[in-house]
């Protein structure tokens, strides 16, 4: 690892020394969190309806001339009588006339600085030094040369919302796929016309190759020079069933998940993240309870056991038929995750049922994403001969920690500079 380490930062410095004498070279940047990895911003109109006595349209205290304030992330989510307001503001409701999903009654909600990356340095600037999520990387890709609003931009979305597979509308989402597609196109005009480097995390990796193969080859060919993932979970994740049953409050110890699992359920991207039956087959049981056991195959009777019957439907025409295939871009791929970190591999719950949090059996991943499903494109592309596929493994590096721990920081500084050098060789050779 200390090899490694000080390789990465020798071509760091290398690179920032070409950067600083030609940083026109550098092809546009665009981060694409993941989710809960940006700001989120609500309204209160008059058709709200408070579910108690904390949460009317006076709280909270502080908004602006329009009424607007920032529901994610608000640390007064951690006190119990707010923490059912967040949730109750949080939710997502499916229409089945529409087969579409809406806002809670009353709640708008608005995604700020679209194209900045400010609202992806913090969750919440007034808590710099406990919410910061890509500022640490924002800062590295300064050091070589990137500037916010020139060749580096932010992509935020309302990351409570998914895609939906062919046939099937996805108003919030498919608005977004259309705001990157614009974006990309904006930002390579601004810099002569080069393709855009598309750097993600997390859930924003599945946004990303969504967009990639909903777009005709010669678009990818002209705007896009290459793909960096960032603990992208390809397959979905286990630790998403434990989500859906029992609730996640993500190590915060203030956190009743009972009291969030309400709105985490209504996520439509987390039931995106549900482990895919393609990758975890069917004899592989996932959640053990004492009278059944589920695997992934048996999501829909799983999503009807925990109490939530209202998932199902979406799961199987929504969501299933959308994680069936992974389809190679043909766009250079970079695959950068940790491994080593206990993940969640199995659930086991007793007899006082899912509202209990559960015992896990743990294997390898990054602490939220399995490693079959961190790894699965190398299987799973190794014969396409149009695809460039490069992985990088980072031991002891977490999903969270890939954005914050300067080893991780190196590598992925490191390889957009490589692709910057490459392509710069390129022109000068030409």
């Amino acid at each position: 690892m200390r090899g490694l380490g000080l390789k990465l930062a020798l071509l760091r410095i290398a690179m920032m020394l070409c950067v600083c004498k030609a940083t026109s070279s550098l092809h546009p940047l665009i981060l694409v969190p993941g989710s809960g990895g940006n700001q989120l911003e609500a309204r209160l109109t008059t058709g709200y309806k408070p579910s108690g006595l904390f949460c009317g349209r006076f709280y909270p205290i502080f908004k602006d001339k329009e009424g607007w304030f920032r529901l994610w992330f608000d640390p007064s989510v951690l006190l119990a009588p707010f923490t059912k307001c967040f949730n109750q503001r949080m939710m997502l409701y499916y229409e089945p006339d529409l087969d579409d999903y809406r806002n809670a009654p009353g709640v708008e909600t608005r995604v700020p600085e679209f194209g900045s990356t400010n609202s992806l340095l913090y969750l919440n600037p007034n808590l710099k030094s406990l919410t910061a999520y890509m500022a640490p990387l924002v800062k590295f890709l300064e050091e070589i040369g990137y500037v916010s609003g020139e060749t580096m931009f932010g992509a935020p979305y309302d990351f409570r919302y998914g895609l939906a597979a062919e046939g099937h509308p996805s108003h919030v989402g498919s608005k977004f796929l259309q705001d990157l597609k614009d974006l990309i196109e904006k930002a390579s005009a601004s810099n002569g016309g080069k393709p855009v480097i598309l750097l993600s995390h997390s859930l924003g990796g599945l946004y990303v190759l969504q967009l990639l193969n909903r777009n005709p080859p010669s678009w990818r060919r002209r705007f896009i020079k290459h793909f960096i993932a960032l603990s992208a979970p390809w397959g979905g994740t286990v630790q998403e069933m434990l989500t859906f049953a029992s609730g996640s409050s993500f190590g915060v110890p203030l956190v009743d998940p009972l009291l969030v699992r309400g709105e985490q359920r209504s996520s439509v991207s987390n039931l995106w993240l549900m482990p895919s039956p393609k990758l975890f087959g069917p004899g592989k049981a996932l959640v053990i309870t004492p009278n059944k056991a589920y695997s992934a195959h048996d999501i829909p009777e799983f999503l009807n056991d925990i109490g939530y019957p209202e998932g199902v439907i979406p799961y199987i025409s929504r969501i299933l038929p959308m994680t069936e295939t992974l389809a190679a871009p043909n766009v250079g791929l970079t695959c950068i995750f940790g491994t080593g970190v206990k993940t969640p591999e199995t659930l086991l719950y007793g007899k006082a049922g899912f509202d209990k949090q559960p015992e896990a059996v743990y294997g390898d991943g990054d602490g939220t994403v399995n490693l079959e499903s961190l790894s699965v494109l190398e299987s799973l592309w190794a014969f396409e001969k149009n695809q460039s596929l490069k992985v990088i493994r980072m031991s002891g590096i977490s999903h969270t920690s890939i954005l914050e721990i300067s080893a991780a920081l190196d590598a992925i500084v490191a390889e957009i500079s490589s692709i910057n050098y490459k392509a710069q060789a390129e022109v000068s050779f030409e």
